[in-house]
């Protein structure tokens, strides 16, 4: 084959031109570009690393700022069951000594009606006294024709309304 032949005196000059291809594309790459390439994932890197920072530091005063307000949250329910219960304790006050206060005013009006009640009955009994007095003197004067005076008409009719 005459490829193969032509091989021989064309080897040294096909690798000459690859070790200065090859050489150049090192140069090009290896020492231009690369460089670069490393510093730009360099800072993307530590850009990520920066946000990252940034995220935790934001995440750790949220959780900071929710545990103040826990805490603040809990300090004014504590303080509105403290209300609730001195408004419950002072209704329970107000109630009592309004009750207190309806119950001796019913108490005075509950004696003063005893008192009247009792001085009613007191009149109506010495009014049935009179009205017996009279209809005793009425009776013994129509039936045994007898004049009986009025004192002793009542000390008649006064010992049964005694015992009533």
């Amino acid at each position: 084959m005459p490829q193969i032949s032509q091989l021989a005196g064309t080897y040294f000059s096909q690798i000459f031109w690859m070790l200065v291809f090859f050489g150049l594309t090192f140069v090009i790459v290896g020492r231009g570009m690369v460089p670069k390439v490393m510093a730009t994932m360099t800072d993307r890197n530590q850009t990520i690393a920066n946000d990252l920072a940034a995220a935790q530091a934001a995440r750790d005063a949220a959780e900071a700022d929710a545990a103040s307000w826990s805490a603040t949250e809990a300090a004014q329910r504590a303080s509105a069951h403290d209300l609730v219960a001195e408004a419950k304790h002072a209704a329970a006050v107000a109630t009592q000594t309004r009750l207190a206060d309806t119950a001796a005013r019913l108490e005075t009006q509950i004696h003063a009606a005893e008192a009247r009640i009792v001085a009613a009955r007191a009149a109506a009994l010495d009014e049935f006294e009179h009205v017996a007095a009279d209809l005793a003197q009425d009776i013994a004067l129509r039936v045994a024709g007898l004049a009986v005076s009025g004192d002793d008409a009542r000390g008649a009719v006064k010992g049964p309304f005694a015992h009533g």
